[in-house]
């Protein structure tokens, strides 16, 4: 059974006993976390998705860890105007493990 649901404008393919890198989240490190924004849920080969279908789906995990990100570059450059610029950025992640997936 797995579930897609949207966290932080992205959205992840998750199952249970998977850890998911989300967009940073408040919950400290062993606190639960409800991702109530769920797009479908696929189970028994059947896949169910709609708002009415799943108006009361839920997916359920625990926070594992915080942390950040590999370091991305940006490099911008002109080539005539001796203007170039490097500039880094490390994108804050929750690291989460789903632990159940319900539709009630």
């Amino acid at each position: 059974m797995y579930a897609i649901i949207r966290s932080g404008g992205k959205q992840y393919r998750v199952a249970e006993g998977d850890v998911v890198r989300v967009e940073h989240l408040p919950e400290k490190v062993g606190k639960k976390v409800t991702f109530k924004d769920v797009l479908a849920v696929s189970g028994n080969g059947e896949l169910k998705a709609g708002a009415e279908a799943l108006a009361k789906a839920k997916v359920s995990g625990t926070v594992v860890e915080h942390g950040k990100d590999k370091k991305v570059r940006v490099f911008k450059f002109k080539k005539n105007s001796q203007y170039k610029i490097l500039r880094g950025h490390r994108q804050t992640f929750t690291a989460v493990k789903i632990s159940e997936i319900s539709l009630e």
